[in-house]
């Protein structure tokens, strides 16, 4: 089994690779420090799996199984993840994930899942399968637009609608506006609260 592993922090992302190198027939073909970058090494090198986590800088880990998926469907996608909400997981698998585990599972727990994602195409930690039985408050992509999910990120990274307007090609008004219907739906008054929010739903890192 060809293996990409992504993550941004180079500690974690170097204890997951010795682990899965201990897994017999595993093996860890490349790592990615962020989505953008994984987006392109799964074009280039077309592993059996990929294991990533969600917050990462550039592009984060649920947007780019979502575009590694639309491109490469046979490709398995397993979440190693710090965030165990109901949204999160939701939100992965809606976008092409097959599995989820969480980043404080025992060891033994890596092996297991993704030998369960080759086999059988699915592996969700039983901490995780319980809570998908549990009721889910909606999601920024059932909130909000594309474009307003996408402006939300910048606004909570800090940056001016200029800024935001120069990045997304559109212009610095037509940004403020998207600014106020995102307020006026999520019923937020001040960009702090939108900040909040926006880690809150894990689109930005804390």
């Amino acid at each position: 089994m060809r293996v990409v592993l992504a993550d941004d922090h180079d500690l974690v992302r170097s204890g997951i690779k010795a682990l899965l190198q201990m897994v017999p027939g595993v093996e860890v073909i490349a790592e990615a420090r962020n989505g953008r970058e994984l987006v392109t090494l799964v074009e280039d090198l077309q592993p059996d799996v990929v294991m990533t986590d969600i917050s990462m800088p550039e592009m984060d880990g649920i947007s780019a199984i979502g575009e590694i998926h639309s491109r490469h469907p046979g490709v398995r996608m397993l979440v190693l993840s710090m965030y165990d909400t109901v949204d999160f997981v939701k939100r992965a698998v809606a976008h092409g994930a097959c599995g989820y585990l969480m980043k404080d599972a025992p060891p033994f727990e890596l092996e297991q899942a993704i030998r369960s994602v080759m086999a059988t195409g699915s592996y969700f930690s039983p901490a995780i399968a319980q809570r998908l039985l549990q009721p889910s408050e909606p999601t920024a992509d059932d909130e909000l637009t594309h474009r307003q999910v996408e402006i939300l990120k910048l606004i909570a990274q800090g940056r001016a609608s200029k800024e935001i307007a120069f990045e997304l090609g559109l212009s610095p008004k037509t940004v403020d506006v998207h600014r106020a219907r995102i307020m006026e739906r999520l019923q937020l008054n001040d960009i702090a609260s939108l900040t909040l929010y926006a880690v809150r739903k894990g689109l930005v890192k804390p």
